[in-house]
């Protein structure tokens, strides 16, 4: 096979280049323009420094004495907002002006499309499958009987273990390690400097010694899955780690051996979760959660921020606090704790008087 030259295309960096006026704007999210329709927009900027060149939105009250210090090209605004004092070149009145948002970002801001190719310094293994148009960047390493799918791109100094499957349209970014045993679905993003399917942390004491349990299990992910920066994730030890379609899992997240992961699950940064943990679909766990080995957090639960999850969490709930607890029982036992010293203050005085 003859492999075409590695090149990128930008063909538009979002930055000053790409131009939206308030009446394509408007037209774009379906909403009431007021003001000029010819005033063009190149950017977005938080609404306390928005210029005029800027696109930014208001959609809740406190945030409209910004509009005082701040000249925006268009403001999006809820129709509740729209007469808010301030300086707008145009407005465009929506009933979700962060929803508008989000739906303009990429009619500003166009990623750079790369050309199909692959680098001159790739080094492919033994019966590798390249599928139609895949980008293979600088320094890349595909192990024996890799396969990548249509359209797939893999950044500069990734490394593919043997055997791996990545699937069509995904995007590895740069200085990723994918292990053999490893597969990726459709549509799967794996951001900088993630692991994914190394050994899982398991051993036993023999002989004087720790000595690793060999992990023969694969570690799956499903389609539409987002894997953040510097994110680990294990590899079964028999069993395997999976992660469910459309799940989302933020930067510095560590998912132990044989974790099964939901479908549309968002777990955030620094969370832990052990060994053999089952997290079902629609789960949200919050930043700098842990969660102990081998149990169950059921459908639709949610784990809020640093919360130490040591037992199973029924389907529905919301759990805080360390231990994690029902939201409202964690609560009303940190509510105790705070009154406490308080209790201690008026005791001692009582004391002190019958002495």
């Amino acid at each position: 096979m003859t492999a075409p030259s590695y090149a990128t295309v930008v063909t538009n960096s979002g930055e000053g280049e790409c131009t939206l006026t308030a009446a394509d704007i408007a037209t774009a999210v379906g909403g009431e323009l007021i003001g000029s329709p010819d005033v063009a927009v190149s950017a977005v900027a938080p609404i306390d420094r928005a210029q005029s060149t800027d696109l930014t939105f208001l959609a809740a009250a406190k945030y409209a004495p910004f509009l005082a210090t701040s000249t925006p090209g268009v403001l999006l605004v809820t129709p509740e907002l729209a007469a808010a004092a301030g300086t707008a070149l145009a407005r465009v009145v929506v009933s979700s002006p962060h929803d508008a948002l989000i739906s303009l970002l990429p009619r500003l801001y166009r990623a750079p499309a790369p050309s199909p190719g692959v680098h001159a310094t790739v080094r492919l293994g033994n019966g590798v499958h390249l599928g139609s148009a895949v980008c293979l960047g600088p320094y890349v390493v595909l192990g024996d009987g890799v396969v990548v799918g249509d359209g797939a791109r893999i950044d500069a100094h990734v490394v593919v273990g043997d055997g791996v499957a990545i699937g069509a349209d995904c995007h590895v970014f740069p200085h990723v390690t994918i292990y053999a045993g490893s597969s990726l679905g459709a549509r799967v993003v794996v951001h900088a400097g993630a692991r994914v399917g190394s050994d899982g942390f398991g051993y036993t004491f023999s002989d004087g010694a720790h000595r690793q349990i060999p992990h023969v299990g694969r570690c799956i992910l499903h389609d539409d899955v987002d894997i953040g920066a510097n994110t680990t994730i294990d590899r079964g030890s028999i069993d395997d780690t999976v992660i469910g379609t459309g799940s989302k899992i933020d930067n510095l997240v560590q998912i132990a051996h044989n974790v099964h992961v939901g479908r549309l699950c968002l777990i955030m940064a620094q969370v832990g979760i052990a060994g053999s943990t089952s997290v079902g679909d629609g789960c949200i766990i919050a930043g700098q959660v842990g969660v102990q080995g081998h149990v169950d957090i059921g459908d639709r639960a949610r784990i809020a921020a640093q919360a130490g999850v040591f037992g199973n969490v029924p389907p529905g709930e919301t759990w805080s606090g360390y231990p994690a607890r029902p939201h409202r029982e964690a609560l009303r036992a940190s509510a105790s704790l705070f009154r406490l010293a308080g209790m201690i203050k008026r005791l001692e005085r009582l004391l002190a008087e019958r002495e």
